[in-house]
């Protein structure tokens, strides 16, 4: 097998992994998008070596480019749906931690309630 063929077949599979995960982020499965994200380093690792012993051809970089350029842009929009995701996580361990502070102030109470006095004229 050249290296040509070989190198087309793994970017190939890594535009198909990142469609997929960008799918899967664009529709909130975070869950099957971690699974999805080793498969794809692992494509990642697997097409570092490939091209370890001997560089591609100009020609093969030129057919290459545009599908490159693809999966660049859905992992630039994977990371940025991901930021989303954390910053609402991020709100919503905030939100969290006030009602628990709120609580805990209340609860040192001890079930007084505290009424203000009236004062004497």
């Amino acid at each position: 097998m050249t290296l040509a063929p070989h190198l087309i077949t793994t970017y190939q599979q890594l535009l198909t992994l990142s469609q997929g995960m960008l799918r899967l982020a664009t529709d909130g499965e975070w869950e099957a998008l971690i699974s999805k994200e080793m498969d794809y380093v692992s494509a990642v690792q697997k097409l570092a070596r490939s091209t370890e012993d001997a560089a591609p051809s100009v020609q093969v970089l030129d057919q290459l480019r545009p599908v490159l350029r693809h999966i660049l842009d859905n992992e630039a929009e994977v990371k940025r749906l991901l930021q989303i995701r954390m910053d609402e996580l991020a709100s919503l361990v905030g939100q969290s931690s006030r009602q628990k502070s709120v609580l805990s102030a209340y609860g040192k109470q001890g079930g007084i309630v505290m009424v203000p006095r009236e004062t004497q004229s």
